[in-house]
């Protein structure tokens, strides 16, 4: 079966007109019919209709208060002066609990704590009271809450936990709600394995099929029944059965692979075999080979050989790319808004707020381009800070505090532009957030743990620009805080002359964090017998090496300066890493024999390492932001037992100077 390319890459919004008038010409553009549902089930459901009390609440006249029904009219004249007495019988005064009905001849209720209890002078008991009540005191008449007939709920209304009482409080013991849609998810690849079976035996080639599981999970918080088809190879037939086989008992298919011109993905054929492909390709990023289609569903042919041209598409379908950051935002933008219509809900609209972006942003300038950016408040500045855009990236969601969309047609926007950031966190957690850039160090991590677990949930975002880009970070106020283990070739001093330099007339506060050692990550066994700076220039060992301006890079240089090494003769010397553990991962992968990095990175990967040397890793801190109460939390984390001692468990890390601090101030 020849494999299908892009029909048409059609903009977003065209392409959500074509599906919708799609739906809407099959009476598919409204909501999903109606079930009745035990009350005790349906919060979170969404009423499919208008509800209105069977019964009034209270449905009698009900005592507010423990103490005695009286008539009102029989209290005038009572004051603290010349008190009257009401004998304890039928029609004077009764005793009467919270809830209990008021007997029919009172009107009112007097608190107990208000009366005395006497005796007549013909011996019968009485309460003494000593100020007059109004009609209905501490009363709840019949229907003060709700009277029978009256609207308790309005149709396309999402029940909450005090709705259901509402509910029940009137009368109603079940409820209709929308039926839930049911959405059967189909992953397809001949390369896809399960995450049981990988932990076994997981070979060059395979892929952890995990996107179903974030499919299952959106659907689910969509109000959705997802299925988890079992994993389909990619074979035209094998696909078209599966299809075939889920469309009788779903509303919504969700087919998952590559899609795109050149992959082995038959997904658009498949959909245009069974019914009517709409749209093959939309401008949007990531997500761009998005598949539309309806198809039939089948309930009276079901055999892989049967007709369909006689039958109208009724079952809607959507090829979500095989790519982790491209499936879930297909679900976003596709699949939520048609979830949210089928149970009477208007789409989801995140919260929003303005940030200034960190750096220039390039956008196909064809597309619309939904660009993940983490979010902090720096000052009285709220940044926002694009994160690695690569489709495959699923971590890249994982970090990320939000979207920015580049609307079509726009090349991009510079740095220290406003943009508008759609949030996946809440403004608070913004607000709690420390911002983090400069040199990559696994204790970051430990401390980023240290502080969600704190009272609070403070958050630590960092992003891994190198040392030299921490300080241009905070030089141009986009970070609290930056990681930092610059050595100066003249002085052999970390850090102080940088600071000078990238940030002079600042008032800056240096905190030792921790001692560090750097060498050679290798394979096991060192094959290569690296044991010194020199083996860099062996022309048969291939390096990799940290990005400019990394504190690992910088000493690299430096060290074959000493040797007179030129590093173009230096085979690898141009291929970049951002973090340690990347360094350690080209090596474990056979990309590179070695690479400079730290022993924890190479315990990490399970690597042998070579030590070369020891360094300082400091926190570059402006004063303004070490005395506030936003880093607080973290400061304090530097003299806590439990991170210490987490921290001393990482290989090659010395925390005896941890929590040291210079201040650099008035510096020219």
């Amino acid at each position: 079966m020849k494999r299908h390319i892009y029909l048409e890459d059609i903009p977003l919004d065209e392409a959500w007109s074509a599906f919708t008038a799609a739906l809407q010409s099959i009476d598919l553009w409204q909501p999903l019919g109606a079930e009745m549902i035990p009350v005790a089930e349906a919060n979170g459901r969404v009423t499919a209709q208008a509800i209105f009390a069977k019964l009034s609440s209270p449905h009698y006249h009900a005592s507010a208060m423990d103490g005695y029904a009286v008539r009102a009219q029989d209290t005038v004249g009572a004051t603290e002066t010349h008190p009257l007495q009401l004998p304890l019988v039928e029609g004077a005064a009764q005793p009467v609990n919270t809830g209990h009905p008021l007997p029919a001849w009172a009107n009112a209720a007097i608190m107990i704590e208000h009366t005395q209890k006497v005796t007549l002078a013909d011996c019968r008991d009485a309460i003494q009271i000593r100020a007059a009540v109004p009609p209905w005191h501490h009363v709840r008449p019949m229907g003060e809450d709700m009277v029978a007939t009256e609207l308790v709920l309005p149709a396309n209304h999402k029940l909450r936990p005090v709705d259901l009482g509402a509910l029940a409080g009137s009368g109603h013991a079940e409820v209709a709600v929308y039926r839930r849609p049911r959405v059967a998810i189909i992953p397809t690849g001949s390369e896809l394995v399960s995450v049981e079976s990988a932990m076994d035996d997981l070979q060059p080639g395979q892929i952890i099929e995990y996107n179903s599981l974030v499919m299952a999970a959106q659907v689910t918080i969509w109000g959705g029944l997802p299925t988890r088809w079992p994993m389909v190879p990619d074979e035209f037939e094998a696909i078209q059965t599966a299809v075939r086989a889920a469309a009788p008992s779903h509303d919504l298919i969700l087919i998952n692979a590559g899609s795109s011109a050149g992959s082995e993905d038959y997904t658009a054929h498949v959909v245009q075999s069974l019914g009517q492909l709409l749209v093959h390709g939309v401008a949007v990023r990531p997500g761009h080979p998005v598949i539309l289609g309806m198809i039939s569903d089948f309930r009276i042919q079901n055999t892989a050989k049967s007709k369909t041209k006689n039958q109208k598409p009724k079952i809607p379908v959507i090829g979500v790319p095989g790519y982790p950051v491209s499936a879930a935002l297909t679900g976003e933008i596709f699949v939520e808004p048609l979830l949210a219509r089928w149970q009477g809900q208007p789409a989801f609209e995140p919260p929003t707020l303005e940030a200034t972006l960190t750096r220039k942003l390039v956008s196909h300038t064809g597309d619309d381009d939904f660009v993940r950016v983490s979010v902090g408040k720096v000052g009285d500045k709220v940044m926002a800070t694009p994160i690695s855009r690569g489709a495959g990236v699923i971590t890249s969601l994982v970090r990320a505090d939000g979207i920015v969309r580049i609307p079509r047609f726009s090349e991009g926007a510079d740095a220290d532009t406003a943009v508008t950031v759609h949030l996946y966190r809440t403004p608070k957690e913004i607000e709690r957030t420390i911002v983090a850039i400069g040199s990559h160090d696994l204790t970051l991590d430990v401390l980023a743990q240290f502080l969600a677990e704190k009272e609070g949930a403070w958050r630590l975002m960092s992003a891994n620009v190198g040392s030299l880009g921490g300080l241009v970070a905070l030089r141009r106020g986009e970070a609290h805080l930056a990681g930092s283990h610059l050595l100066d070739p003249e002085t052999g001093v970390y850090n102080e002359s940088y600071i000078r330099r990238y940030l002079p007339q600042q008032e800056m506060m240096l905190v030792t964090l921790v001692g560090r050692e750097q060498g050679w990550i290798v394979p096991p066994g060192n094959p290569k017998r690296l044991s010194g700076w020199g083996d860099a220039a062996n022309p048969e060992v291939q390096i990799v090496n940290r990005q400019r301006g990394a504190g690992t890079r910088v000493l690299l240089d430096y060290e074959l300066g000493k040797l007179g090494i030129a590093p173009e003769t230096v085979r690898g010397y141009e291929r970049e890493e951002y973090t340690h553990l990347a360094v350690a991962a080209a090596v474990a992968s056979g990309v590179a024999d070695a690479g400079l990095g730290i022993r924890a990175a190479a315990r990490a990967l399970e690597l042998d390492f070579v030590p070369l040397a020891q360094e300082q890793y400091q926190l570059v801190v402006p004063k303004a932001h070490y005395e506030s109460d936003l880093l607080k939390p973290l400061l304090d984390l530097l003299a806590d037992e439990g991170f210490r001692t987490a921290v001393s468990a990482l290989p090659g890390y010395d925390i005896s100077r941890m929590g040291e601090v210079k201040a650099l101030s008035s510096l020219a």
